[in-house]
């Protein structure tokens, strides 16, 4: 079967559903709730502290084994998860806008922490459910496929549910976009349950199993050369673009030309750059993807660089708007590459048995950097300066790169978990 086929595939439509859904609900969180409290009149110190809400995201290899040992009746091990965290988000996101952020705020807060916790189990059963149904030749492709339309979906809560609201009441606005979430629900009906190993016998082996398989896989030295690369490869460019917006300003140009050209120049790279990174990983394969898409990400980092070195652009003019959209697009077609490559990684290095345990740890580590390490970027940017901030994220994205001598070899794929093992 030719790259194109795989992308037209049943599998690779399922992967569509599964990153819409999976997005949804993220980027509600983190575009609509806070332009609906801020145009409610909340003030900003209070909206800042919505983000706190994310930490689901970063916790939920602390409940994954759950998911593993317990299988809900009717449906599976996996869809019947997915089934029953699509549900309740409708439910939740459709009732969110009822209240109001002036005097009901305690309830909005409950309403987004439980948004969150339901959303973050969705991703750990459709992470377990996607790694199962490819094959691991197809795990680059169906990966990439299953980003894009997560970027996709942030277009619903980030755009059309913001136009909406200047038509509709808040209340209303909150009930389509909650509805939103049944394509994701229909998909997890109609399709079939993998199977690819039985589940844990005991919630014990569900938690000391996997990490005991992955260890007993990679050996001690290998298992924590794994963790270290999953940790590294992305931290140079995360850090890169934390405080991405603040830089652009700082440069001169206006919050109207960001938000034009981070859109456009932003979002389609990316998309694009998701699914070249796909169809080539097919070509090939994940570990050569991995070398390649690295040094296109480490690339990107010396553009904001290269920008920074500019200094304040005094007059803004399309010279000047030129160079940032190139700046931004090289960036955000170096995430979509290099993240296609990372996650089909990650799922690479699963086993079947214990996939949405091992693969929430993995996401969960990989997402360390973003919601942690990057909370001291403002202070590296005051005490350097941004040029040599820059500089030193490419330096950290070295580390990364040095790795994939280990775990991702040039010449040879890593050995596959393939039937248990």
């Amino acid at each position: 079967m030719t790259a194109l086929q795989q992308l037209f595939s049943r599998k690779m439509l399922i992967c569509v559903f599964t990153g819409f859904a999976s997005g949804l609900p993220l980027y509600l969180l983190l575009n609509l709730l806070p332009a609906w409290l801020r145009s409610e009149q909340v003030d900003l110190t209070t909206i800042g502290l919505f983000a706190l809400i994310q930490f689901p995201y970063t916790w939920k290899f602390m409940w994954s084994p759950l998911l593993d040992r317990y299988v809900i009746p009717l449906l599976g091990r996996r869809r019947g998860w997915m089934l029953l965290t699509q549900a309740g988000l409708l439910a939740v996101i459709a009732s969110m806008g009822a209240f109001s952020p002036q005097t009901e705020l305690n309830m909005i807060v409950l309403f987004a922490t439980v948004l969150a916790l339901l959303s973050a189990t969705q991703d750990i059963a459709l992470d377990a459910y996607r790694r199962e149904l490819l094959s691991d030749l197809e795990l680059g492709l169906g990966n990439s496929v299953h980003v894009n339309a997560y970027r996709v979906a942030g277009l619903v809560p980030g755009s059309l549910s913001l136009i909406l609201a200047d038509h509709l009441a808040w209340s209303t606005v909150f009930i389509i976009t909650a509805l939103f979430m049944l394509p994701g629900m229909v998909m997890t009906l109609l399709v079939s349950e993998p199977h690819r190993a039985d589940p844990p016998r005991s919630l014990r082996e569900a938690v000391v199993e996997p990490f005991h398989e992955f260890i007993g896989r990679e050996g001690v030295q290998g298992a924590l050369m794994v963790l270290a690369f999953i940790f590294f490869y992305k931290l140079g460019d995360s850090m890169c673009t934390a405080l991405a917006t603040p830089f652009y300003l700082d440069m001169g140009y206006s919050k109207t030309q960001i938000g034009l050209i981070a859109k456009n120049a932003g979002l389609w790279p990316a998309v694009i750059g998701g699914l070249l990174g796909g169809l080539w990983m097919v070509k090939i394969g994940i570990n050569r993807a991995l070398w390649l898409f690295g040094v296109v990400q480490l690339g990107s980092i010396f553009g904001f660089a290269w920008l920074a070195s500019l200094g304040l652009q005094q007059d803004v003019g399309v010279a000047e708007l030129t160079r940032l959209a190139m700046v931004i697009g090289l960036e955000a077609f170096g995430v979509g590459v290099g993240t296609a490559a990372f996650v089909a990684y990650i799922a690479r290095a699963t086993h079947p048995a214990y996939t949405a345990t091992q693969f929430a740890l993995f996401t969960s580590l990989a997402a360390v950097p973003r919601t942690f390490i990057n909370a001291g970027v403002g202070w590296l940017v005051e005490a350097f300066g941004w040029t040599s901030f820059f500089l030193l994220c490419a330096a950290l994205a070295v580390p990364g790169m040095l790795l994939l001598l280990k775990v991702a070899p040039w010449h040879g794929e890593y050995r596959t978990t393939e039937g248990g093992g």
